[in-house]
């Protein structure tokens, strides 16, 4: 009998393709996929051509889930699964955590955690209930530069942290695509600031090992949608940015068949697990993002600032910008004895009309570096690490302590449970409730009551 885990996938977007691969190219001999799970038969076919092509390997039993969840249960019942890796769209993750404990089985979940407080209560109470577990995959804290600030301000180098300023630019390729996708709906993602921000807002928490107290966020959409781009002169009178004249050399537009993918990678996969899958599951995957707003609002903002402080003192920065015309990020974390920078100018950069080849080939990495400087001292350049893969190489090494758990506790602390999930989670829906209110809120108030105190 193989001593292997196994793991069945819920949501087999783009973003399930990392722990698929991970199961059969580096965990195959720790961890065994037995199952898919998602609203789209189209989209579970793909990945099974996909192994079956890749890997050698038979393909998987398919369950074509509801709002109902039956075919979810009858899959934990068949093929009995001892942990449910959850990469669905955001506001259900909480129903897929909960059910699988509830069945029994452990819990791996793609950020952000869920998207408002009531379901954060909901995924504590299951815990308490049940005795299971959660994983929320950060993996921010895994790459390397990052790790290499926390060990800084942990040695206590710049002395007690009073000021952290945080500046996240998304580029004109990274950041249209979020208002392209249903992350443009409050409903299904919380915005940028529950989706994307909970990367950098749990990276903050866990740098300074506190949460904050109160915040208070300005901003709005003001670049993306039909009015912005009526008001620059641009009208667009569809609601999907493909197969139109117009679209051909805009960099805003999103091709699936491959022949222009809007500077993203997988043209192919695009179509296979997207378009092919639009009669069936309804969803739109190149909305435009000038346009469609009868149908599919923007609700979620794209340029953001947000002012908190945290329980222990710390006054901190952040903002978001969704239209760069470069991709990169600043931290500075500034103290009693000093200060730590990081700076990395990223992903490149997008010309209107060029192939995704050209954008590939175009493509450079840029500034990146880490500074200490002490007071009344030279500042030092800290070296960082080589990493290869995904954000930054956070990726591998998040994935290898899941799928090669050593029982050690990380000196760092980078493992995510569900209270630094919904520590990250409710600091942007504390962000969110402030721009509604235009006023400034306090985190404890969003903090559920079965919930161990953050």
């Amino acid at each position: 009998m193989s001593d292997r885990k196994r793991y069945v996938i819920v949501g087999t977007g783009g973003r399930s393709r990392m722990f698929t691969d991970a199961i059969f190219k580096d965990f195959a001999d720790q961890a065994e996929l037995v199952a898919w799970c998602d609203t789209s038969h189209v989209r579970m076919e793909y990945w099974n051509n996909y192994i079956a092509e890749t890997y050698d390997t038979p393909r998987l039993p398919t369950y074509r889930v509801d709002e109902t969840l039956a075919a979810f249960d009858h899959m934990v019942a068949e093929v009995k699964p001892d942990v449910v890796i959850v990469t669905s769209v955001d506001a259900t993750h909480h129903a897929y955590i909960v059910r699988a404990m509830e069945l029994g089985c452990d819990a791996v979940t793609e950020k952000p955690m869920t998207t408002d407080a009531e379901k954060c209560a909901a995924i504590f109470d299951a815990i308490e209930r049940t005795g299971k577990a959660l994983r929320v995959a950060f993996n921010y804290r895994w790459q390397p530069t990052f790790s290499t600030v926390k060990q800084l301000v942990a040695s206590g180098r710049i002395g007690k942290p009073t000021l952290v300023d945080f500046q996240w630019r998304l580029d004109t390729r990274h950041g249209a695509d979020y208002f392209r996708r249903w992350h443009r709906e409050k409903k299904h993602s919380g915005g940028l600031l529950v989706h994307k921000s909970t990367h950098h807002f749990d990276l903050i928490n866990w740098i300074l090992d506190d949460r904050p107290q109160t915040v208070y966020a300005d901003g709005g959409l003001m670049f993306y949608g039909e009015k912005n781009a009526k008001e620059r002169g641009v009208v667009h009178n569809y609601d999907r940015y493909s197969g139109v004249p117009a679209a051909k050399a805009d960099p805003f537009a999103l091709h699936m068949d491959g022949s222009h993918s809007g500077g993203l990678s997988g043209g192919s996969e695009l179509e296979g697990i997207y378009k092919n899958a639009e009669e069936e599951s309804g969803y739109i995957r190149d909305r435009n993002v000038f346009g469609g707003e009868d149908r599919w609002p923007i609700t979620s903002e794209d340029t953001v600032a947000i002012t908190a402080r945290f329980t222990k003192g710390t006054v901190m920065s952040y903002s978001l910008v969704a239209y760069c015309p470069w991709e990169g990020e600043r931290l500075t974390v500034t103290g009693t004895e000093g200060q730590v920078e990081y700076f990395g100018r990223g992903q490149g950069h997008v010309i209107a009309g060029q192939s995704d080849e050209q954008l590939a080939k175009d493509q450079y990495q840029g500034e990146k570096y880490i500074r200490l400087q002490r007071m009344f001292e030279e500042p030092q350049n800290i070296p960082i690490p080589k990493a290869t893969g995904g954000h930054g190489g956070g990726d591998a090494r998040l994935l290898q302590r899941i799928f090669i758990p050593d029982g050690e506790p990380d000196e760092l602390g980078r493992d995510a449970t569900h209270v630094d999930g919904a520590a990250s989670v409710l600091t942007g829906v504390a962000a969110n409730r402030s721009l509604e209110t235009r006023g400034v809120v306090r985190f404890e108030s969003l903090w559920p009551a079965n919930a161990p105190r953050p």
